[in-house]
């Protein structure tokens, strides 16, 4: 016997996929209470960035060295990620700092201005619609997704072989460049693809299905009388 998915079915299955149609460009989202912007445009699996771009203004998991302002060194920077994936930060351990790296794994760009290959590249650049010496505070459209964006610099989590240096970018002004570890920089947290929603509980979702095989057996019923 040929058995048709009806719209309780689908919805069911939906709920058993914990569905959602991927969107081209730049998505809120939350996970762990955590507020989240997704990038579906950035490589092969999207980049899921803190929507907070200067959380370590106001959260430094117990951090050391870490200014007023949120700015830190590398090094220190790179402490406040273990920490941040030691408290399982939005549900996740998978965080780092972007990566000055293309979406290839060639590079890095630079230094240089429209290094558009890089991941904080790319969303100043394609994501942002700026231009070179532009502020990333001037974009709309990364206002509408992010909080807390500074006119400033951000350390990546990509160094040079000599290990005193990584590379940085400057949002104000677009370029990407390197310098001494020690310097005091911020820092912006991302993680490759979605952070995956929390799967609905088991009994909530027998209940769930229930509900909806329970509809439909009613809707199948009064079809019946009808047609009788």
């Amino acid at each position: 016997m040929k058995t048709t998915m009806t719209g309780a079915g689908l919805l069911a299955g939906a709920l058993l996929l914990g569905g959602g149609a991927a969107q081209a460009g730049l998505t809120d989202y939350t996970a762990g209470g955590v507020n989240l912007v997704f990038d579906n445009d950035y490589g092969t699996t999207g980049l899921t960035w803190l929507k907070n771009a200067n959380l370590a203004d106001t959260v430094d998991f117990g951090v050391l060295g870490i200014e007023p302002d949120g700015k830190m060194s590398w090094a220190v920077a790179q402490s406040w990620i273990t920490a941040m994936n030691a408290a399982n930060y939005a549900g996740t351990n998978g965080w780092r700092l972007w990566s000055a790296l293309n979406s290839n794994g060639t590079g890095p760009c630079g230094p240089a201005f429209n290094c558009t290959g890089s991941e904080l590249g790319h969303l100043f650049y394609t994501e942002g619609g700026l231009s070179q010496n532009q502020s990333i505070t001037t974009s709309a459209t990364l206002n509408l997704h992010f909080t807390n964006m500074q006119s400033s610099v951000y350390w990546s989590s990509t160094q040079l072989s000599n290990p005193l240096y990584a590379w940085y970018f400057d949002t104000d002004g677009g370029r990407q460049t390197n310098d001494l570890k020690g310097y005091q920089f911020l820092g912006w947290a991302v993680r490759p693809g979605q952070v995956a929603a929390a799967p609905l509980p088991a009994t909530g979702l027998l209940m769930a299905l229930g509900l909806l095989a329970l509809g439909a057996t009613r809707r199948a019923r009064r079809a019946t009388l009808v047609i009788r």
